[in-house]
């Protein structure tokens, strides 16, 4: 886990292009992949890399209201089917504590956040094309043990 700060230009420019390669190409959605978002002090990004190629990642937003947003949650397409979302979520939300987390799952993953403690908070939205269910993990819910570490400085959705 890091802020935008502590990133190296590589790591920085790998993790932008894994997002750009899975959001914007693969899933044809044409928008401002840099929001602005990623700078700012309380976001932090998480990931799993083999060696310098990231595999998963994911994003940390800090919400008005004290929760945590996650987003941008993806996995390189040679690396998906092995646990590494359930892995990266899993350890993001060991890390997170009993802090209330929100996102905004694409449909057809929102079996996959609600094993992770996640539940539905509104209706279904279309954003680029894509369906999407609003939904959070409640403050001081037990964490979902974690499997191994994120990077520190060494299934896909998007916000």
């Amino acid at each position: 886990m890091a802020g935008f700060d502590e990133l190296p230009p590589g790591t920085l420019y790998a993790l932008l292009k894994l997002r750009v390669d899975v959001f914007v190409v693969e899933q044809r959605c044409p928008y401002p992949e840099l929001d602005g978002r990623d700078a700012e002090p309380g976001t932090r990004h998480v990931w799993l890399a083999d060696g310098d190629a990231p595999l998963a990642y994911l994003r940390l937003l800090d919400e008005p209201d004290g929760a945590a947003r996650i987003g941008r949650v993806c996995v390189a397409p040679a690396a998906r089917g092995s646990g590494l979302a359930g892995r990266l979520m899993r350890a993001t939300l060991d890390l997170l504590g009993p802090r209330r987390t929100v996102l905004d799952a694409q449909s057809h993953l929102a079996g996959f956040y609600g094993r992770l403690g996640y539940v539905q908070t509104g209706p279904e939205f279309v954003e680029d094309g894509i369906p999407h269910i609003p939904m959070a993990r409640a403050t001081g819910e037990a964490g979902v043990p974690g499997q191994g570490s994120v990077a520190t400085s060494s299934a896909n959705d998007r916000r």
